[in-house]
């Protein structure tokens, strides 16, 4: 399968400089962009691009392990006990030390991202005894935990949003040890947790409740907790924030597991639907939140996941449209007129594939970017920064991975307005556009040439800037920025990408490339001035 999918960089290098200067190359298609006339779609937030730093990586836990350090003929993970995170056999899972966040080449990597939302959560979150004391973690978590968070590894995440202009997205804890003798979860975790912040002078900029309460047996709640129970206690976190935190977004439910049909069911997992969930609790948040990955990984699904040779189909890259079609309606039906956030996503749960660290999942995230700017999604939080296989970032020797450069890409020159780009989407070629960053009225058209043979075309009205992304191969985690290969510098600083100017007339787009134009003439009247 990797040859169906390979690019030849040798050809791809002879063919760079002919792109840039506009040749028509081996046109198979030609299509022109009236930049000045795309009409305005939706609008997101500065921070539209961000990540997770899962609570576990924050403490120290076992984690998904990357692909290569087990062996992928082991039989699935048993999803109703997470796949055996307590079991030290169990090689899904990997044990971490708490995550350096004072490290200074991750602070460098993060804050090229910057502003961003840095969102600590996750089903470990759920069950995690923040531990309101300066003593070093207490070895076993009280009843109803099953981990521990002091108040040193917290603040470390509290310098580290200040450090990278990252603003905190967070859930509380709502297992069985928050829980009364009546079953009744209490405010007492949560208000230490944030006294402990506004003491250190930290804020929470939104939380959820629970994270993904439609799996409630992996959430955390116990055996009998149901939606009924959620509602209520959703509603008792509500009346504790406007008290506590009244500046803090309340957002919600944080679904999962629903919206993509194609991917497979969850044998073992009971799934509470997110309209259930609603239905019970009303009118309550201050926004919708999601959370969707386009399959599981082989982790969990070992004969069942996705596979090589569907990665650059239509089929598979709508996913993350099907799926927010899907909760929109849900967000429209519920909380009409509230912002939507996508507070968790990635290529695969449990941990990602192997490729979700390659080059060919660059394609699927920036077009679920794209995808998901048109329709105002307000911020895509991606799942993780730097852990597994679908990190941004490798954990072992912090060096960025294709999606880093892709998620810097879009960062450094897409603005937060969406735009119709006037041309239809593909089973070749797939187009958006935003308003340019940092340009009244300048645009930036993002076009993604999945073909493997072709040649694309674009007839571009004005001057601009190019940036193209490739690869010599789709399976690896080398990209080139216009014939360059990508790099940090000797000290981990971050580059500030460059793009290599073009004339209007025709611009020759690479077979499987990606590649951003930045017109800054075109004096678009929907993107400023």
């Amino acid at each position: 399968m990797t040859s169906r999918l390979s690019s030849l960089h040798s050809w791809q290098l002879a063919l760079i400089a002919v792109a840039i200067a506009g040749a028509p190359g081996n046109i198979d298609a030609q299509s022109a962009l009236n930049p000045k006339q795309m009409r305005a779609l939706g609008q997101v937030d500065p921070r539209f691009v961000s990540y997770n730093v899962e609570a576990v990586e924050v403490t120290g836990g076992r984690f998904w392990a990357p692909f290569k350090s087990f062996s992928k003929t082991a039989p699935p993970a048993a999803p109703g006990d997470f796949g055996g995170i307590r079991d030290t056999n169990e090689p899904r899972f990997k044990y971490r030390p708490p995550i350096d966040l004072s490290n200074a080449k991750l602070r460098k990597l993060a804050a090229a991202l910057g502003p961003a939302y840095v969102r600590v959560s996750g089903s470990w979150r759920n069950s995690t005894y923040f531990q309101d004391d300066d003593q070093p973690a207490i070895k076993t978590p009280p009843p109803g935990f099953q981990g521990v968070m002091t108040r040193a590894q917290w603040k470390g995440v509290v310098e580290f949003a200040k450090a990278v202009d990252g603003e905190i997205v967070a859930s509380v804890a709502t297992s069985p040890g928050t829980h009364n003798a009546e079953g009744v979860w209490t405010t007492d975790q949560a208000k230490q947790w944030f006294d402990y912040t506004k003491s250190i002078g930290g804020r929470i900029a939104v939380t959820e409740y629970m994270n993904e309460p439609t799996l409630l047996s992996v959430g955390g709640g116990g055996g009998q907790y149901g939606a009924k129970e959620y509602a209520r206690d959703s509603k008792i976190f509500a009346e504790f924030l406007k008290k506590e935190s009244p500046g803090t977004i309340y957002i919600g439910p944080s679904g999962a597991a629903e919206g993509v049909p194609q991917t497979p069911d969850l044998p073992g997992l009971k799934l509470t639907p997110t309209a259930t969930l609603m239905t019970e609790i009303g009118p309550l948040f201050d926004g919708f939140s999601y959370h969707v990955y386009y399959t599981r990984s082989h982790r969990c699904a070992r004969n069942e996941g996705t596979e090589l040779n569907e990665l650059l189909t239509q089929d598979w890259l709508d996913r993350g449209k099907v799926a927010n079609a899907y909760f929109t309606a849900l967000r429209d039906k519920f909380l009409p007129g509230k912002p939507i956030w996508l507070t968790e996503t990635g290529e695969a749960s449990c941990g990602g594939d192997t490729w979700a660290a390659e080059f060919v999942d660059s394609f699927r995230l920036l077009d679920q970017f794209g995808n998901l700017a048109q329709s105002g999604v307000k911020s895509i939080m991606y799942n993780t920064l730097a852990s597994s296989d679908y990190g941004l970032i490798d954990e072992e020797t912090y060096e960025p991975r294709p999606n880093y450069w892709a998620s810097l890409l879009w960062k450094q020159t897409m603005g937060t307005r969406s735009l119709d780009p006037g041309l239809p989407q593909t089973s070749e070629m797939r187009t958006y556009a935003q308003c340019m960053k940092d340009s009244a009225g300048g645009v930036s058209i993002l076009l993604l040439n999945l073909s493997k043979t072709n040649t694309q075309t674009i007839q571009v009205p004005t001057y601009g800037s190019r940036y193209t992304l490739t690869s010599p191969d789709l399976l690896s985690k080398t990209v080139f920025l216009n014939g360059q290969e990508l790099r940090l510098a000797q000290d981990g600083t971050v580059p500030h990408l460059e793009g290599t100017k073009f004339r209007k007339g025709k611009v020759t787009l690479l077979p499987l490339s990606i590649n951003v134009l930045t017109l800054r003439g075109a004096h678009n009247p929907s993107c400023g001035k």
